[in-house]
């Protein structure tokens, strides 16, 4: 495996599975609110001193990707700096970069938000996350053996891991274990758990809900409803009335010859001068809006399988022929009643996941020390 395979896979694994705090949407994960806390000394343990603190050194923080050349034991010790402390639980230096590693990894983004952006937001998440952590211990929320097994197979699955030895010399190259990769995974199949049981299953969408919202925007769901067209361009032979006159009587017959029977698209073959003529006039599958206005009006206004008058343009006369067309009834409207129902679930579900943030940040003690 490739070393930026190896990276971008380890991002993978320790990445959260917020997919299952939300089931019933296949959205991504809400944006996170800003940390709203009480910062205030909490109760926790002292941090262990470094060496230059007990010679009353300054010991100067190194910033995020930063060249080290410290020793082994001293750049251990930096990482364990507590960066933050909720409640008594401490967030380290070393968990904040892991997260922005893996960050970049999955992301592959290098000339984005700089280290130092991305650790006051990296920080805010794990805050949470720890909060979250905290509220599912509360609740006694645990995760079977069964789950952490399935939803790591399927990390390991999503990148062609072929064994369970070849996992392990992965996470081993990048200094992690069997045990702190099952850590990650059980914590956050609590925490999604948490989530759906103080957040998910209290969101609901009711059937007038959806119909307000069908009424209020109609048009701009109508928008992204698709048809199919063909059409015949007869041109003018002179610039003249008596030119565009002669157009429209072709363009006439033409559209007789279709009724009584002839083949639309071979017709359009011999006779359509526009560059579609060689597909049969097939104007392909479309959306509202792509055409000119005028013309899309013509086409919509046909029924499928319908034929239109012939109609000028400023090029010359046209015969359309609509071949389908979707609209907000039958599945399109079922359709329609789905993506309304996910839309408003996600809004609901993004306001009651920011209140309940809210609610667990203002209880507790909060102290960021980056």
């Amino acid at each position: 495996m490739s070393r930026a395979l190896a990276a971008l896979t380890l991002a993978v694994l320790l990445g959260g599975c917020a997919r299952l705090a939300m089931p019933e949407m296949p959205v991504d994960v809400p944006r996170w609110v800003p940390w709203l806390g009480k910062s205030a000394k909490p109760s926790a343990p002292p941090v262990a001193s470094t060496a230059r603190e007990a010679t009353g050194e300054a010991e100067a923080t190194p910033k995020f990707g930063e060249q080290r050349t410290r020793t082994v034991d001293i750049e251990a010790d930096v990482l364990d700096r507590v960066v933050a402390v909720v409640n008594n639980d401490a967030i380290t230096l070393g968990e904040l970069q892991e997260s922005i590693i893996a960050y970049r990894a999955e992301t592959r983004d290098r000339t984005g938000p700089s280290d130092d952006d991305l650790a006051r937001d990296f920080l805010n998440k794990l805050i949470e996350t720890r909060l979250q952590l905290q509220e599912a211990d509360r609740e006694k929320v645990t995760a079977e053996e069964t789950e952490i097994t399935e939803e790591l197979n399927d990390r390991i699955k999503r990148f062609g891991i072929k064994s369970q030895a070849e996992f392990e010399t992965l996470i081993k190259q990048q200094g992690l274990t069997l045990e702190s990769i099952k850590r990650r995974v059980r914590d956050e199949i609590r925490r999604a758990k948490v989530v759906r049981r103080k957040v998910s299953l209290r969101v609901s969408v009711t059937e007038q809900e959806i119909d307000q919202y069908l009424e209020a925007n109609r048009e701009n769901l109508e928008t992204g409803l698709g048809y199919h067209a063909r059409h015949i361009l007869v041109l003018p032979e002179t610039p003249d009335e008596a030119g565009w006159e002669g157009a429209r009587l072709r363009a006439e017959v033409l559209r007789r010859e279709v009724l009584g029977g002839a083949d639309f698209a071979e017709l359009a073959k011999t006779q359509s001068r526009d560059a579609s003529a060689r597909d049969g006039g097939d104007l392909g599958m479309l959306k509202r809006g792509e055409l000119a206005q005028d013309i899309e009006h013509e086409i919509l206004n046909l029924k499928a399988g319908q034929i239109s008058q012939p109609y000028r343009s400023a090029l010359g006369y046209h015969v359309f022929k609509l071949e389908s067309k979707e609209s907000l009834d039958g599945e399109g409207l079922d359709r329609a009643r789905q993506q309304i129902r996910d839309i408003l679930f996600r809004q609901k579900y993004d306001a009651r996941l920011a209140t309940w943030l809210k609610e667990i940040k203002q209880r507790a003690i909060i102290e960021v020390r980056l």
